[in-house]
């Protein structure tokens, strides 16, 4: 068992909210979930890594980790009082498959995409045998989801896929891809796998065997107070979260639902095929 959280939003926005301050942040979830934590944002201030540690997959991801229990630990509190951007993806873990280290502490980063898993995969075997040898070289853990991880990215390799920004045809084919790998793993009955997928653009979401909710906040929603200040005319976020983190209308994902979160200029939901919406 793990818990993340995602946010993909209009404009830059701190993300302390469901970091540490909300009633179910991460921060207060880490009590039951207490072996490392993660958090990666794109965008904003300060995305752009000097030159001289400029990776060119780095994608602009900024990527912090560690082992302690994040409402324990002062780094993950500092980190997340001043954490921000366009996009985050955020985990604290409960190990199931791997020791507690860095290396198996999500979120995973590779060629500019970002990973978490909540979740346990039974089929070690038939995953393996699916990963390209690049993608096997680049497993540094010994996590079932950085196995997922990878078995992912060898699916979107194979299609040409480097990333999906700033093509809507690109974005329409990860989808089809990661629905047809997805499915193929229900079907296999691999185990559970919600999981965050994302390059800064768009983010892919899948549930299956664990719970996830939603919440879209548009411009027309009352003011809340929140770490970022007062809710602006422009501002649009959609967040995904394993619990519900505050007390506004989060709506339960269907189980085995995959759908494309995309960023600009508004966060948009493209639904895979033609599941039941959300139910409240």
């Amino acid at each position: 068992m793990c818990r993340l959280v995602g946010v993909v939003a209009s404009e830059v926005t701190e993300f302390g909210l469901v970091l540490k301050e909300a009633p179910r942040s991460l921060a207060r979830l880490s009590r039951e979930h207490p072996d490392g934590w993660g958090i990666a944002a794109h965008g904003g201030p300060g995305s752009i890594p000097p030159p001289s540690t400029r990776s060119p997959h780095d994608g602009m991801w900024r990527v912090h980790k560690g082992t302690d229990p994040a409402g324990e630990c002062n780094r993950f509190l500092e980190i997340a009082a001043r954490s921000a951007g366009t996009v985050l993806i955020a985990h604290v873990r409960q190990k199931t498959v791997g020791p507690t280290n860095i290396e198996n502490t999500h979120p995973f980063v590779q060629s500019g995409w970002v990973f978490a898993h909540n979740g346990t995969l039974v089929d070690h075997a038939s995953l393996h045998a699916a990963i390209s040898p690049e993608r096997l070289a680049q497993i540094r853990g010994s996590t079932d989801s950085e196995v997922l991880f990878a078995f992912l990215l060898t699916r979107l390799d194979q299609a040409g896929i480097v990333h999906a920004r700033g093509c809507p045809n690109a974005r329409e084919e990860a989808l089809r891809v990661i629905a047809v790998a997805t499915e193929e793993l229900r079907e296999r009955k691999a185990g559970a796998f919600n999981f965050l997928l994302s390059d800064g653009s768009s983010c892919f979401v899948h549930r299956f065997g664990r719970s996830l909710f939603l919440l879209e906040r548009t411009p027309h929603d009352p003011p809340r107070p929140t770490s970022a200040g007062a809710w602006t005319p422009r501002r649009h976020a959609v967040l995904v979260a394993s619990e519900r983190l505050t007390e506004e209308p989060w709506r339960e994902v269907p189980e085995g639902t995959l759908f494309r979160i995309d960023r600009g200029p508004a966060p948009s939901i493209v639904w895979a095929g033609a599941p039941e919406r959300a139910a409240s």
